[in-house]
């Protein structure tokens, strides 16, 4: 082993040499780890490269984190200078070891922008780091901040297209200006005059001819780009979800992990029903698989609500202006129909598209309510389920006080099908006996046939909309009392003492919710 200062300058030197090479060999490597070696009992290399799996011998470490970390320090006062590639290959072999350092990442955000890594080389690296170290703080913050980048850059592509757009039309209105003035002129003139200023007209169209095409390659070319843009950010975005998952799967309760997770759906999936949803059905089987994880139920939570408030808005607030004008109906329809107590065209439409979105939040706080009884009833005695239900029917309750306040302010008479005949929208509550005897599996895959059913009567159906033109009004859904009844029957038959305690605390709180409800 090596033990002069010299010897272990170039035992070090040659590791980070041979970490740089073995990312060269190998551009998949998808997880590091050290292998526990007290000593080295070969004259070989201490990295370890098999398959896609790169592992560090632990007698190294010691030698070889002081000696990059005190090279990156020098370099920071500018007490020793280090070339471009040289300082890549140490901030890269730090931060496998230790990725909490700032320091190091502050350095790869400068080499960054000077163009000597790319974006995606970063996030790698990250990703890498966070098999090793799945918490790591510093890592997730980097990852954000890389992340920024590259929205960045898309965003200046789209402005440089628009700008692109925008002087192109100002250049065809000004040639149209000018081409008028030369057909004036051509009018005004006799004889030959008037035939050379036409063969001129007619050269000075074939060359815009020409022009309008070259601008059709070009408007050809950022389409592709922007296409490309769009294609390289859905990659992204999932490559951060499964990043994510496999940090979240790696160390539990990984609040960071979770964290990240959220920023990246608010930043580049904002308003994306299509991600939500597909991000929440993926969560089932997770969640499911851990039922004391706090914080993937809280990501979901999140997705419950971001869901909630995609599909709550109303058509005229999700629509153009111009639409808007478009479909709006004219005072006289206005009062017309409601002069003859019958909807409008326009006013139907919209009512039916409002009752489509409120039966499809009705259905997913169903599917959750649904998800969180099977899971009570196959777990029992935590309180992570208990804490979850908690907050879905406290979602439940102010999406129901928004529904009333939307209704009285509207003056919803056509929109009671997804309402109570005393304004309360059907709970997404189940009865005790359909949740302890339904049949249906964990994750909900025997439900998904039948109808789904609270304390025995169906969700509003989306053809209620048309019963309700005829002047049919559909069946009064159940009220707020499922959801006592539910914890009721599960407080007769409990016999675990941990899931008899969390029930009395659901109970009490939900004695106090339903106690302050107007």
């Amino acid at each position: 082993m090596a033990e002069s200062e010299e010897e272990v300058d170039v035992l070090v030197q040659r590791v980070v040499k041979d970490i740089t090479n073995a990312f060269k060999r190998n551009p998949n490597i998808d997880e590091i780890g050290v292998i526990p070696c007290p000593e080295a009992r070969y004259n070989r290399s201490p990295i370890v490269l098999v398959e896609n799996k790169l592992g560090v011998e632990s007698w190294c470490v010691k030698f070889l984190l002081p000696y990059v970390h005190n090279k990156l320090l020098l370099y920071r006062q500018r007490k020793h200078w280090l070339e471009r590639e040289a300082l890549a290959d140490i901030t890269c072999t730090l931060l496998l070891l230790n990725p909490d350092f700032t320091t190091a990442w502050n350095v790869r955000k400068e080499l960054l922008q000077c163009g000597v890594l790319n974006p995606e080389k970063d996030l790698y690296l990250g990703q890498l780091a966070l098999t090793k170290f799945p918490k790591s703080p510093e890592t997730w913050i980097h990852r954000r901040w890389v992340l920024q980048q590259i929205l960045g850059q898309c965003s200046a592509a789209d402005r440089s297209k628009k700008r692109q757009q925008g002087d192109a039309e100002q250049g065809d209105a000004e040639r149209g200006v000018a081409e008028q003035g030369d057909a004036e002129r051509r009018d005004a003139e006799q004889g030959d005059a008037e035939r050379r200023d036409a063969e001129r007209g007619d050269a000075g169209r074939g060359d815009a001819g020409r022009g309008d095409a070259g601008r059709g390659d070009a408007g050809r070319g950022d389409a592709e780009r922007s296409q490309q843009l769009s294609e390289h950010l859905d990659r992204t975005l999932h490559q951060e979800m499964k990043v994510c998952s496999d940090a979240a799967c790696r160390y539990p309760s990984n609040y960071n992990a979770w964290s990240h997770r959220i920023w990246v759906l608010q930043h580049m999936g904002q308003g994306n029903v299509k991600v939500l949803h597909d991000e929440l059905s993926s969560m089932r089987l997770w969640v499911s698989m851990h039922v004391s994880d706090h914080s993937g139920f809280h990501y979901r939570q999140f997705l419950l609500k971001a869901l909630i408030t995609e599909l709550s808005q109303t058509p005229a607030s999700t629509s153009s202006p111009q639409q808007r004008c478009s479909t709006a109906p004219s005072s006289s329809s206005l009062h017309h129909s409601h002069a003859n107590g019958e909807l409008s065209e326009g006013e139907a439409a919209t009512d039916e598209e409002w009752q489509l979105s409120a039966n499809t939040v009705l259905q997913l706080f169903h599917q959750e309510m649904e998800l969180c009884s099977d899971l009570i009833q196959s777990f029992p005695g935590h309180e992570t389920l208990w804490s979850h239900r908690r907050h879905v029917f406290y979602l439940w309750h102010h999406w129901r006080r928004e529904q009333q306040q939307q209704k009285g302010s509207t003056n919803g008479e056509s929109r009671s099908g997804v309402l109570s005949s005393n304004g309360d929208p059907a709970p997404p509550t189940l009865s005790a006996q359909s949740s302890a005897g339904g049949g249906g599996g964990v994750n909900g895959q025997g439900h998904a046939a039948q109808a789904m059913e609270v304390d025995g009567a169906s969700l509003p159906d989306p053809r209620d909309s048309k019963r309700l033109k005829t002047g049919v009004r559909p069946p009064s859904p159940p009220a707020l009392p499922s959801e006592p009844s539910f914890v009721s029957g599960f407080l007769d038959g409990c016999c675990n003492p941990e899931q008899r305690r969390f029930a009395l605390a659901y109970k009490k709180w939900l004695d106090t919710v339903i106690g302050q409800q107007p």
